[in-house]
């Protein structure tokens, strides 16, 4: 009987274990994919913050202009002169919309924070995922805007392009939207 009981506690020991080899990566699998969408939404947010904040929208010839100022560089290399853009309704547009992501996207991860720990087990954290659309949808708008109508601010120049904020820009719109869709498709488990 000493040598069943000791057979047994073994089986049942084995079996611990083996479940517990089980558990253990498919959690590390949760926790690495919680840390991705993490990094995305985070990405998102600081491509958003810099492409609105920093003055490299459009450059030509020693200038530069973005939503909020334009800037000229004055004789040596390191001073700027800078004033403040036109009051131009399409470039409010842009301004208002560039902000508008940022809020979305921001409630976007406050909401998921707040889900990740409401949400019941099997629900989809659909509001998440719309913020964060609604956020995309918005740079879009206002990176098309502006380039459809940047030359009723500014007068047509041969050698004018577009700077790393506004790149910045429309590198956060797909990325905000990828997601925003992972968000809406992402199931809440236990």
């Amino acid at each position: 009987m000493g040598s069943k009981a000791i057979v047994t506690w073994e089986y049942c020991l084995g079996k611990r274990a083996s479940s517990l080899a089980l558990i253990y990566p498919t959690l590390a699998k949760m926790l690495l994919l919680l840390l991705g969408i993490i990094v995305l939404h985070v990405s998102v947010l600081v491509l958003l913050f810099v492409s609105t904040i920093v003055s490299q929208w459009l450059i030509w010839d020693g200038h530069t202009s973005a939503l909020w100022q334009n800037c000229t560089l004055q004789g040596s290399l390191s001073s700027f002169q800078c004033a403040k853009t036109s009051a131009d309704e399409w470039l409010q547009g842009v301004q208002a919309l560039m902000i508008l992501s940022i809020i979305f996207s921001v409630l976007s991860l406050f909401l998921f924070f707040c889900q990740l720990f409401t949400l019941t087990k099997g629900g989809r954290f659909y509001l998440t995922g719309i913020f964060q659309i609604l956020a995309g949808l918005c740079v879009m708008s206002g990176a098309t805007i502006f380039t459809a109508r940047h030359t009723d601010w500014h007068p047509p120049v041969d050698s004018i392009s577009f700077g790393f904020s506004y790149i910045l820009a429309w590198v956060a719109f797909p990325l905000a939207v990828i997601s925003g869709v992972i968000y809406v498709i992402l199931r809440k488990r236990e």
